[in-house]
């Protein structure tokens, strides 16, 4: 076989015929998809609900409603973070091209066309698509809602803590130090100076003293490393039952947890009445829903437990240890307080415990680490909720994917020849293990071994020998 060289300089033809165009293979993973976003009729419901915010006659060409929003999943199952490699990877790929609907010789979406559609939609309507997908998880019942499990993480704001200012000044970070070295007596104060003065300085970072004048709703945090950054927090209420995320919130990233508790709960028991309402949701999903809630102890307070209490709600939160309490005026708090830790101490508790643990921490996971979202590219808290609730959709769709096709995200389907051969191997081992525990088992039996062929004797002589 002769050896090819590659040309340095060729001009590109002027025609191509139709028929030679080479249009890569669909994925499988996204053209499954792609089918059950048909069954259910999402294109022509999103475009009904995303119809007024387009022109009716005038305007540039758009991108359709239903095409943007399978962008987004495209940012979770590919595990891109910013909606400019979003934009790159599409253009890249044939198999995304054709889960989007473009032909060969169609340009692709740039990520400033995807901005400005996420600037034009609303977030209620980014919203009703995550709950159009909770609605598909009832009809293929795949979602429970009677015990929810809640926590949070934190996202990395796109903010630097450089950029802070005063609040009431609207000083930089350096000129406040200088100001400060100023009013010490010091007219000239050099950088060692300033570090030194701001060491003995307490609470320097006190978010009730300084903001990010680009990104007001971050806030100066510690994340989960020891760093401090401008973060945002993310709230999760996840199905204990089937994993499914119910309901995610964008919070304050200084917002304690005991009162990010209730907002990230009304929106669950709004979703999940929504999913109530649909008269084709399995029956499973019944009136008790969201009648349990699992949560760590940093959710735990007199008030949460009193007003679950109220609502009916039954939790399992652990209490921390604060000695002996004092009860006078207050026998709601003690009744609930005494009836969560009842709860908590007994069996089914310590199983919910040990289930919330790895549920929500799987969806953090999922949505965050491998989904590319532990660091924001947007600002505002209603721009990365819109994201963030589409992207968390997607978490919805994989665990119906990885129930329909047993994978639940396109990237597992790169490794599947390699499961297999591990899959082989693993049982060639057992096979050569067994026969080596059989071997040793006849040597520890001679009159066994002295009559080797073991086919000759039936089960009833074989032990005897035994």
């Amino acid at each position: 076989m002769a050896m090819g060289r590659r040309v340095k300089e060729q001009q590109a033809a002027l025609w191509i015929p139709a028929a030679e165009v080479t249009a890569g293979p669909s994925h499988p993973f996204y053209q499954r998809l792609n089918e059950i976003l048909a069954k259910y009729g999402f294109d022509e419901w999103v475009e009904s609900q995303c119809r007024r915010f387009y022109a009716e006659r005038m305007g540039r060409p758009s991108l359709p409603p239903g095409t943007y929003f399978r962008i987004l999943l495209i940012g979770y199952f590919e595990g891109i973070d910013s909606e400019r490699g979003i934009a790159w990877r599409i253009a890249d790929s044939l198999a995304l091209r054709s889960f989007l609907g473009y032909g060969v010789t169609e340009a692709p979406p740039d990520h400033s066309t995807i901005s400005r559609t996420r600037r034009l939609i609303d977030v209620e309507t980014h919203q009703a698509v995550f709950s159009w997908v909770l609605q598909v998880l009832g009809r293929e019942g795949l979602l429970d809602g009677k015990t929810l499990g809640v926590d949070a993480t934190t996202l990395e704001a796109n903010a630097a803590l450089r950029s802070i200012v005063r609040r009431d000044t609207a000083e930089s970070y350096q000129e406040f130090l200088q100001r400060l070295a100023k009013e010490s007596g010091i007219d000239t104060p050099s950088r060692e100076d300033l570090s030194k003065l701001d060491r003995k300085r307490p609470k320097k970072g006190s978010n009730k003293e300084w903001k990010n004048p680009n990104d007001p709703d971050a806030k100066i945090t510690k994340m989960k490393d020891g760093r401090t950054h401008l973060a945002h927090k993310a709230e999760h209420a996840v199905d204990l039952e089937t994993g499914a995320i119910v309901a995610v919130t964008i919070q304050p990233a200084d917002r304690g947890d005991t009162e990010s508790l209730g907002v990230t709960l009304s929106e669950a028991r709004s979703n999940l009445e929504e999913v109530l309402d649909d008269a084709q949701a399995e029956p499973q999903l019944s009136s008790q829903a969201l009648s349990e809630v699992v949560a760590d102890k940093g959710y735990h307070s007199n008030a949460v437990l009193r007003e679950q209490e109220e609502l009916g709600v039954r939790t399992y939160i652990p209490e921390p240890k604060r000695g002996r309490r004092n009860w006078k005026g207050k026998s709601a708090e003690r009744k609930a307080t005494y009836n969560n830790r009842r709860r908590v101490r007994g069996r089914r508790g310590k199983r919910l415990l040990r289930r919330r643990g790895e549920r929500i921490e799987r969806s953090f996971a999922h949505c965050y680490e491998t989904g590319g979202m532990r660091r924001t590219h947007l600002r505002g808290h209603q721009n990365i909720l819109k994201r963030l609730v589409v992207h968390v959709a997607g978490f919805n769709l994989g665990l119906l994917m990885r129930h329909l096709t047993g994978t639940g995200k396109p990237r597992v389907l790169q490794g599947g020849r390699a499961h297999f051969l591990r899959f082989v191997l693993a049982s060639l081992a057992l096979l050569s293990a067994l026969r080596r525990a059989i071997r040793l088992w006849q040597l520890s039996n001679p009159q066994l071994l002295s009559r080797f062929q073991i086919g000759r004797y039936r089960p009833s002589q074989l032990a005897s020998f035994l």
